[in-house]
Order: structure tokens, then sequence, then C-alpha cells
């Protein structure tokens, strides 16, 4: 099936690894140009190479208030156009409830959910029919994951300000969609593991919860973005997508 990619031009934050950089190389792979984002200038001009000259990288921080219209611009002068944007950002510091400090908070605060705000509500003022405004999120919006806790504090209330925007720029033609990863096979998730006493068996115990029976690839998080992202998903919006091999059993 053709997506409808070729030479659309999308904006991926966070996108020097992880899942950020797995869904602008699908975004490429299907005829896509993308500006991506990240907060070290050399990382963001390797990503950038290593997915060709149809990427273009800018060294942004998500919490700069400037970000939105800088990485805008640059896919406007680069490409010529701008047909969406996918908001990734790297996970807040792991840890419980009576260890997060104040100065976590707002650190995350700013970076996850304030920059996350500023870029969806400069590219809403920017986009034309057509347009999307993607989110990557996380099942914490559904159920909290133990040991995440500033995360599983912020995640929902975007997926809330994601499905509002929805609501408000549907009669415009602009779709907004949240993707909701669980254990997909990261540098992240491998780093989450490893804060247990015995990293194999705490994958084995979580392998053992998916239906599935393994996490998930980045490629095949990267292709669902990709869809979700292309004209060939003009009929979703407000849509929060699990991407975790059946793990959360509902909709």
């Amino acid at each position: 099936m053709d997506l409808g990619l070729k030479d659309r031009v999308y904006v991926v934050t966070g996108a020097t690894r992880g899942l950020g950089n797995a869904a602008a190389r699908e975004l490429v792979a299907d005829g896509a140009k993308v500006i991506i984002t990240g907060r070290d200038e050399q990382r963001v001009a390797e990503a950038a190479e290593a997915l060709g000259p149809d990427a273009h990288g800018v060294a942004v921080d998500n919490a700069d208030p400037q970000v939105a219209e800088r990485v805008i611009e640059a896919a406007r002068e680069r490409f010529g156009r701008f047909d969406g944007v996918l908001v990734s950002v790297g996970g807040p510091a792991p840890g419980f409830a009576a260890d997060a400090t104040d100065e976590q908070w707002q650190s995350a605060f700013e970076s996850v959910f304030l920059g996350a705000v500023r870029l969806a509500r400069a590219a809403a003022a920017e986009l034309g029919e057509g347009g999307v405004i993607g989110f990557v999120l996380s099942g914490s919006v559904h159920e909290p994951i133990p040991g995440l806790t500033i995360s599983n504090g912020l995640r929902p209330g975007l997926a809330g300000f994601a499905k509002s925007l929805a609501d408000e720029l549907g009669p415009r033609g602009i779709r907004v969609v949240g993707l909701l990863p669980a254990r997909i096979d990261t540098d992240r998730v491998r780093e989450l593991d490893g804060l247990s006493a015995d990293p194999e068996a705490t994958r084995l115990a979580n392998e053992s919860r998916i239906p599935l029976r393994r996490y998930g690839t980045p490629e095949e998080f990267g292709r669902a973005a990709a869809f979700f992202l292309s004209p060939a998903a003009s009929y979703l919006t407000g849509v929060m997508l699990p991407v975790d091999g059946g793990f959360r059993h509902g909709f």
C-alpha cells in the first residue's frame, strides 16, 4: 500500500536515537523528508547523515521556547513545505514518588509536557488541511509503570491535551494522534531493565506478560508511526494507538 508520504515534510523531535529515530527512518524509507532534532549537535549531524539527503538535523532542546518556530522554519527553508510533526522526547529520570525532586519534576515538565505543547501549538498555526500532529507517549497513559513516577504523571496529561487538540483542529482538517509504546527494544528500555538485580530475568518476566511473547523492535514502532502520520490514515484523529504486542488487552 502506498502511504502517500512521497515528498511530504515532517519534523521529528528527539530523533537521534530510540523511537524518534525509528520513526524518522521509516518516514524517509517511504519517501518523506524529515527535519530531525536532538540536544547534542554531533549526534544530530550523525543521525541526519545516516538518514541521507532527505533528512536535515537541527540541534535544539525541546524545553527552549524558541524551538517550535526554528524547526518549522527549517522545514520550509530546507524542503519547501511543512506537513506535520512527531513530538518524541526522551523519558524522564526513573524513580519513585519519594525520590523525585522538585527540580526533576520541573525539568521534565518543561521538556516532556510544555515543550510538546509549544510544538503542537506552533504546528497548528502553520498547518493546513491534511496536516498532522503526532505524540510519542507511553503505555503509562492507561496504566502506571512502576519506577517511572514522573513519566506516569506527565504522559496522561499530554494525552488529554492531544485529544482536546484533535477536537479543536478537526474542523480545519488537521489530525492529532498519539502512539503508546510499551516494551520496545530500545536503549532506554534496556537501561530500565538494567536497573533490576537481574536484567535478563526482568526481560523474560516482561515478555511473559506480552501476548506476542517478545519486545517490539524499533522498526515495528517506526512503521506504525509512519502510517499514523501518513495520508493513508486520513480518517484517524484523536486516537491513542498502543504499540505493545497486545499487552494492554483493550481499546
